[in-house]
C-alpha cells in the first residue's frame, strides 16, 4: 500500500486488528458446537450456551464496529467535519470491548444465579432415560439470545443506513445482506 494512502479515513476505518478478532471469534463460535456433542456433564452444560453467546457477540460486535467506522470515515472526509475526532481504532476497539463485556456479564450472572445442569429426562421417550442439559434460568438464557439479536439488529440498521456510501468502498451492502 502506498504511504500516502495509509492514513486516509477509509484505510483507518478498516481496522486489521478488528478483522483478526472477527475471524477468531467466528472460528471459536463454530468450535463451540463441539460442546453440544457427547454425554453432557455439568461443565459442558455451563459452557455450551455461554461460550457460544460470548464468541458470537464478539463477532457481531466487530461487524457493528466496522460498519460504524466505515460510516464515520466517509462523514469525516468532508472539510471541517466534527466526525474526524471519532475516526480511529480506539472507538472500534472500545465498542467491541463494551458490547462483548455486556454479554460476558449477562453470562456470568446466569452462571451465578441459576447455571445449566445435567438432568435425567424420564418422560420424553417411554422406557428410556435421556441425559440432557437443563438451561437453569430460562430468563437468563433468553437474555443471552436477545442480546445477540439486539447486536445483530443494530448492526443491520447501521449497515442499512450506510448503504448509500460510495461504491468504491461499500461493505454496508454486504453487511446488510448478511445480517438478513
Amino acid at each position: 500500500m502506498q504511504n500516502s494512502l495509509r492514513d486516509t479515513p477509509v484505510v483507518r476505518a478498516n481496522n486489521h486488528t478488528l478483522s483478526f478478532i472477527l475471524l477468531v471469534s467466528i472460528k471459536l463460535s463454530f468450535l463451540s458446537v463441539f460442546l453440544f456433542l457427547g454425554r453432557p456433564v455439568d461443565i459442558t452444560c455451563m459452557l455450551r450456551q455461554t461460550s457460544f453467546g460470548i464468541t458470537f457477540s464478539i463477532a457481531v460486535s466487530c461487524v457493528l464496529a466496522k460498519t460504524i467506522m466505515v460510516s464515520i470515515a466517509f462523514k469525516a472526509t468532508k472539510p471541517g467535519s466534527p466526525w474526524r475526532k471519532w475516526v480511529g481504532v480506539k472507538l472500534a476497539n472500545g465498542l467491541v470491548f463494551i458490547c462483548s463485556l455486556i454479554q460476558f456479564l449477562i453470562s456470568v450472572i446466569w452462571l451465578v444465579i441459576a447455571p445449566p445442569y445435567v438432568e435425567k429426562n424420564f418422560h420424553s421417550e417411554p422406557g428410556k432415560i435421556i441425559i440432557q442439559c437443563n438451561e437453569g434460568s430460562l430468563v437468563a438464557f433468553w437474555f443471552v439470545l436477545s442480546y445477540m439479536g439486539l447486536l445483530a439488529s443494530v448492526s443491520f440498521i447501521v449497515a442499512f443506513l450506510a448503504r448509500s456510501l460510495p461504491d468504491s468502498f461499500n461493505e454496508a451492502k454486504y453487511i446488510t445482506f448478511s445480517m438478513l
